[in-house]
């Protein structure tokens, strides 16, 4: 799949809505260290995800098959078993770690990334204001 198309450049980003549908944010792929990543800006904060994460994440998905709890949290912030944010950082993910590469600003996986699934058509998401779950879409 040709993420760029669907994602965008920093030139023409992708905005989206965070699972509550309360804030927007922007992601765009960009190259870095000669890697794609995911850059997700929030306000003036940027983020930048590892680009696998979107196929991992789609396979851990199919693998449970079930509805799963976003969990996010920043980066300090102790996250609980079986959620998208503690996936997103657990040395039992594909990459052994954090899929978040800015070094402080690692969190907030559970956030950011489910929309962006539910808008590459990998996943359903809910939109309450709390207690957010995805899982494979059928």
């Amino acid at each position: 799949m040709n993420y760029k198309e669907l994602i965008g450049t920093k030139e023409n980003p992708l905005t989206l809505q965070t699972p509550p549908l309360s804030s927007e944010f922007t992601m765009h792929i960009a190259e870095k260290d000669g890697k794609e990543i995911l850059v997700c800006t929030v306000k003036s904060t940027i983020l930048h995800y590892d680009i696998r994460c979107i196929h991992d994440l789609h396979q851990m998905l199919k693998e449970n098959g079930d509805w799963i709890l976003l969990g996010s949290k920043d980066e300090k912030a102790e996250t609980k078993p079986d959620t998208i944010e503690h996936w997103g950082r657990s040395e039992a993910n594909p990459i052994g770690g954090w899929y978040g590469l800015k070094k402080g600003f690692r969190g907030r996986f559970g956030m950011y990334i489910p929309p962006l699934m539910e808008h590459l058509g990998l996943a359903e998401l809910e939109h309450n204001k709390r207690n957010n779950r995805m899982k494979i879409k059928e």
